[in-house]
């Protein structure tokens, strides 16, 4: 399982020339997944050799401009480089109107489907599923509705070894029920232990992406013990009034968070452009959560290979 992240931008509101508004890659074995599209995102894309024709899946969090600007010039480009697969873009109601209306003054009909898939802000949902992986929404609170997006790895099945299956002459079915973690009894008494004849398989890994959202604890019980949280954490301390007033994060609070959820790793993200110095972040942090990253653009995160 390929398991990876890829920040193209962190920063928030206002671009600056050292930072670009949110987007991210996460692939997936051999699929890749865009979240948010801010304002550049193909231009981060064709830098950091995605190829997004790839790209079957979007996830915007929210409508506000720094998280979904680029999605219509990235749509266009899809287009005009010949794409004719459906292209499945998840996001709150209205997302539908900005695009369309976008096709239709510039008098563009698209070689491909565009399908639209609504998020409920107040209520978790799974947006999409494989044998493999499931994608499911985390409930924000931001000032406009906005959903953060969880992926998580479902449960692998045992392997056993070749030498196993011919030292016990097994048969089909009993390799079947062994990979389903499920003993096998013999006509003649004999027992097949699942967890001694298969090997120890890794436990699933997750990432959760907490987009713009206040100090909110209905999302530590969302994120609890996931792989990889990327949280905002769009002001310091020095601004954690203007942060709970704007519904935004301190580096602080983002540590907060991932402490209480008992998570692996942090990246902070989402930077206001105030800062241009971010080593700051990663020491309020740091006083509550050992392991945390600042997104870079270009960061590459290996949640699991």
């Amino acid at each position: 399982m390929k398991f990876e992240v890829t920040i193209l931008g962190c920063g928030a509101a206002l671009p600056t020339s050292k930072r670009f508004p949110t987007a991210q890659v996460v692939q997936l074995n051999e699929q890749l997944f865009l979240v948010d599209c801010g304002e550049g995102t193909q231009i981060q894309l064709r830098k950091y050799k995605v190829r997004f024709l790839r790209i079957n899946h979007i996830f915007i969090s929210h409508l506000h401009g720094d998280h979904y600007l680029g999605l219509p010039g990235l749509i266009s480009s899809m287009h005009l480089l010949g794409r004719r697969k459906e292209l499945h873009v998840y996001g709150p109601k209205g997302i539908d109107e900005i695009i369309d209306t976008n096709l239709r003054h510039s008098f563009t009909q698209l070689n491909f489907e565009l399908i639209y898939h609504f998020t409920n802000p107040k209520e978790q949902e799974e947006l999409h599923t494989t044998e493999t992986f499931s994608i499911s929404t985390i409930i924000l609170k931001h000032r406009i509705p906005c959903t953060g997006f969880l992926f998580q790895e479902k449960e692998r099945k045992p392997k056993i070894n070749k030498s196993v299956i011919k030292e016990h002459q097994l048969l089909i079915p009993e390799i079947i029920a062994l990979k389903r973690r499920e003993d096998v009894v013999r006509e003649n008494g004999e027992i097949l232990a699942w967890e001694k004849l298969t090997l120890k398989v890794p436990e699933p890994k997750s990432y959760a992406y907490c987009s713009d959202t206040k100090m909110y604890e209905r999302v530590v019980e969302q994120v609890q013990g996931v792989s990889c949280l990327y949280h905002e954490s769009t002001f310091l301390n020095d601004q954690k009034e203007r942060a709970a007033k704007t519904y935004h994060t301190t580096a602080e609070q983002a540590a907060q968070v991932a402490s209480k959820a008992g998570v692996e790793q942090l990246v902070l993200g989402h930077f206001s452009s105030r800062y241009r110095d971010l080593e700051r972040f990663l020491e309020e942090a740091h006083a509550h959560f050992a392991n945390t990253l600042l997104a870079e653009e270009g960061l590459k995160i290996v949640i699991d290979s």
